[in-house]
């Protein structure tokens, strides 16, 4: 027999547990259900890390600025154990923070496994059946790794194996030239690593006018990084100590110690069982929803990166302010496609 609940939350990111805290704190039962780690991308793989590594790598690249500042500061080192312990510890207290407050709130219930729809109000997690009459699709996304030649026979990293690094590359070599990609590139440098980044399109940043894709490069090239746009036809080969690159035909090779792949996102959609609830997906996978994030199917709503309209915390948290507005508040708002500030 199912286990029945007001509200059924998938996901535990940006837009999940603050929407489980409303609705509890009006008097419904909530059974928030995560697969992985509490806390989503930003906590665990995105935000929180990496400006905690950012923050390492400047403090490094300003103590070897030191002397233009008229402070001696000898010989700078980075051990990186230590960096990564820090960033260890900054992200487990966030993630333990929102896994204590989901853990007691009054009306909530944090499941632990991998939800998929059994039909339009009914989950299954691992054999355990879930009803509600309102569900809520909040399960993030992941790196998109391309099928490109070569590269399955080599080691490489996406954001989250990354992270994981205990030492400075001596090598790193980074496929794709968007955000995350350059985020990378310029925090490597500034702890050692020799870095490349490889863009297969014409520049960097192409969503960004033209002049400031221009000026990303230079502040880069300045850093030290090496840029190869234009990389048409990028292939990988095996090598003793690493691997080699080739980025377009008749491009000599560049040889690397680390490579990350960093090209892209995709929702995790494909694996709920989406068809079973009828929920409408786009030709990329992201649910489809209007313009108070409701699916096609009127009790199921989708937020965060999983529907397409922004993969940011900023705007996932927004998801959840509007889903929360219009079913508690009274208070009729809608998501705009908008563009983000600089």
């Amino acid at each position: 027999m199912a286990e029945k609940f007001d509200a059924i939350i998938i996901g535990a990111g940006q837009a999940g547990p603050p929407l489980a805290g409303r609705l509890t704190d009006a008097g419904q039962t909530v059974a928030v259900i995560e697969r992985k780690l509490v806390g989503g991308t930003c906590v665990n793989t995105g935000c929180i890390p990496t400006k905690t590594l950012v923050a390492s790598a400047h403090a490094s690249h300003l103590a070897r600025r030191g002397a233009e500042y008229g402070v001696g500061t000898g010989e700078i080192t980075v051990d990186m154990a230590k960096v990564k312990a820090r960033k260890d510890k900054v992200m487990l207290d966030d993630r333990h923070g929102v896994e204590s407050w989901l853990e007691g709130m009054k009306g909530g219930t944090l499941i632990r496994g991998h939800a998929r729809f059994e039909s339009p109000h009914t989950i299954s997690v691992d054999g355990r059946v879930l009803e509600a009459d309102k569900i809520f699709l909040n399960v993030g996304g992941r790196a998109v790794v391309p099928d490109l030649p070569g590269l399955s026979d080599i080691d490489y990293m996406t954001n989250v194996g990354i992270l994981e690094l205990d030492t400075v590359p001596e090598h790193l070599v980074i496929i794709g030239g968007s955000y995350i990609a350059l985020e990378f590139a310029q925090m490597y440098r500034r702890f050692g690593a020799r870095v490349t980044v490889i863009e297969k399109g014409p520049r960097l940043t192409s969503r960004e006018d033209e002049d400031v894709s221009a000026t990303i490069k230079e502040i880069l090239e300045t850093e030290g990084i090496d840029v190869v746009v234009g990389a048409t036809a990028i292939q990988f080969a095996k090598g003793d100590s690493g691997f080699q690159v080739v980025p377009r035909e008749g491009a000599e090779p560049i040889t690397g110690t680390h490579l990350l792949v960093a090209v892209g996102r995709q929702p995790n959609t494909d694996d709920l069982g989406l068809d079973k609830a009828g929920v409408e997906t786009d030709g990329r996978g992201y649910v489809v929803v209007d313009d108070q994030l409701r699916t096609n199917v009127e009790h199921i709503w989708a937020m965060g990166d999983c529907n397409g309209r922004g993969a940011f915390t900023h705007t996932s948290y927004n998801d959840f302010e509007i889903v929360g507005a219009n079913l508690l508040d009274d208070d009729p708002r809608r998501a705009r496609r908008w563009v983000a500030p600089a």
